[in-house]
């Protein structure tokens, strides 16, 4: 199987599938284009997937969106346990990751992911706000639920904390109140090998998607 993704510095929904692929060590190749560039566009192009990232490869099936993406890993590599075992946690963490999927549009325009940046004294506006607030409180619901037996959402990591680690990307980078709990989950997520890997894939890029820069003064980071 073959995934193509965009650039780590940038692209949310390439980090998802990325994150479970290389968090279970999965026999998945990655194949990276920048996001803006001529060589993506004509990847995609020969695609069905309607010219986004990331797309999955496998023989004769192509599969696009992250969210179905991770479904369609789980479902290939059963060992992985993508979702926990427990009916009414499963239930949760399917609710938890579509919420993620389609909702918090004023959080992911003003606060894009940009590891490669931190904004001081950027604040988000009300609607941003809610949506912060709102995920923090989704993430204490799965902790103080079902998160007993490991740091995870459900104890253990899942589809839900792959769909959810973009967001801890995002919080890097902009200022946000965070709850005790939610301030613990980020820590756990910063920690990860996994996740420090794709941060440091991301330090290392260079290329610039303007449309994903704040048009506000900005640090650059340089250390995971």
């Amino acid at each position: 199987m073959r995934l193509i993704i965009g650039d780590c510095n940038y692209s949310t929904w390439s980090m998802r599938p990325w994150l479970f692929v290389h968090k279970h060590g999965l026999p998945v190749e990655m194949a990276q284009f920048g996001l803006s560039g001529a060589e993506l566009r004509r990847v995609l192009a020969e695609r069905f997937s309607g010219g986004k990232v990331p797309v999955l490869l496998g023989g004769d099936t192509e599969v696009w969106d992250s969210l179905a993406i991770l479904e369609y890993l789980g479902e290939r590599f059963p060992e992985s346990r993508p979702w926990p075992e427990d009916p009414a946690a499963r239930a949760v963490a399917r609710s938890a990751s579509a919420e993620m999927h389609s909702s918090f549009p004023a959080l992911r325009a003003e606060a894009p992911m940009n590891l490669r940046r931190r904004f001081p004294g950027y604040r988000l506006g009300e609607a941003a706000v809610r949506d912060a607030d709102r995920i923090q409180a989704v993430w204490r619901y799965c902790r103080e639920r079902f998160g007993g037996e490991g740091p995870w959402l459900f104890g253990r990591f899942s589809i839900a904390d792959a769909m959810y680690a973009p967001v801890v990307m995002r919080f890097r980078s902009v200022t946000v109140e965070l709850d005790a709990c939610a301030a613990d989950y980020c820590r756990t997520m910063e920690a990860d090998p996994s996740v420090r890997e794709w941060i440091r894939l991301a330090l290392a890029e260079t290329r610039i998607v303007e449309e994903d820069e704040l048009d506000w003064p900005s640090e650059a980071v340089t250390e995971i």
